[in-house]
């Protein structure tokens, strides 16, 4: 089968479409024939060599497509079930899943394939600071696709959001529910704008230093979650999520799916690419200014 791989770390020109033997499943495992597959900031950071690991390796954390082989202890779906879910190496013709729910009515496959990233994660840091009704809660990095997950779910916990984006995205913010203001230098007086006492709670996805602000914001490190900036976090006491031993929300996946046939939840897609393009895709992402989640199709 075709998948990406790499095998040096570098730019985005080490990434290669080469032929690999196909996976299969174990007894708790599913396999799909990709059809999309989300492009993640995570991809590229494990590409220059920032998150270790052997090489080769391939790219790819989440994807879309149609079952074509179950493992004997699976029961909830059968050959032909359209599914998205987490994945090693999703860039490529089959990936094999072990965390996985139904593509909801309303999504193509490339949608769908935008969401398991964005709504783990968002998940996983509101349960790990207690997000709840009444809070005043800060996003930081509210535009990407992890952002605007937050925000939809902070919200549906009841919660009021404060959003940093560029000026450029701040309507965007505002269409899902958000009060907007600019990241950056002087952040702490621009919250203190809109939430004079401050905020309940922070969660820091973009990075970029914010985290002392956020922690002052919040009324200390405890109640600031971080998934970009580990040595941030360790100096100042922030909880970092994400790692290899980070407990996952997995349960998330096939939750959301209601949310969605309600119309109050959504993850936009910026834009597709060839699987062939991926480079390009990998480029794009690492700008930092992406709104919504970039997506490669594979056909």
């Amino acid at each position: 089968m075709r998948a990406i791989q790499f095998k040096r770390f570098g730019p985005p020109e080490v990434l290669e479409l080469v032929e690999v033997p196909e996976p299969h499943v174990t007894a708790k495992q599913i396999r799909v024939a990709v059809k999309a597959v989300g492009v993640n900031p995570v991809d590229w950071k494990f590409r220059q060599g920032m998150m270790g690991g052997e090489l080769p390796q391939g790219t790819g954390l989440e994807v879309a497509g149609v079952v074509d082989e179950v493992g004997d202890e699976i029961i909830d779906v059968t050959v032909g079930y359209g599914v998205f879910g987490s994945a090693r190496g999703g860039a490529a013709d089959f990936a094999v899943l072990e965390h996985y729910a139904p593509i909801p009515a309303a999504l193509d496959f490339a949608a769908a394939a935008a969401l398991t990233v964005a709504v783990e994660t968002a998940t996983r840091t509101l349960d790990a600071i207690g997000v709840r009704e009444g809070q005043t809660v800060l996003v930081n990095g509210a535009a990407g696709a992890v952002g605007i997950a937050t925000v939809q779910l902070a919200r549906e916990r009841g919660a009021r959001v404060i959003g940093t984006a560029s000026a450029v995205n701040h309507d965007y913010l505002r269409s899902y529910g958000a009060e907007p203001t600019t990241y950056g230098e002087g952040l702490v007086g621009r919250v203190r704008e809109l939430a004079p006492d401050g905020v309940d709670r922070a969660i820091d996805d973009a990075g970029g230093g914010a985290l002392p602000a956020l922690a002052e914001l919040a009324g200390g490190p405890e109640h600031v979650i971080t998934i970009a900036d580990y040595e941030g976090a360790q100096s100042t006491g922030v909880t970092m999520t994400g790692g290899p031993d980070s407990q996952r929300a997995w349960h998330a996946l096939g939750e959301i799916g209601e949310l969605i046939a309600a119309g109050r939840f959504s993850v936009p897609v910026a834009q597709t690419f060839p699987l062939e393009q991926i480079a390009e895709a990998h480029r794009l992402s690492q700008t930092g200014h992406v709104r919504g989640k970039l997506v490669l199709l594979v056909d």
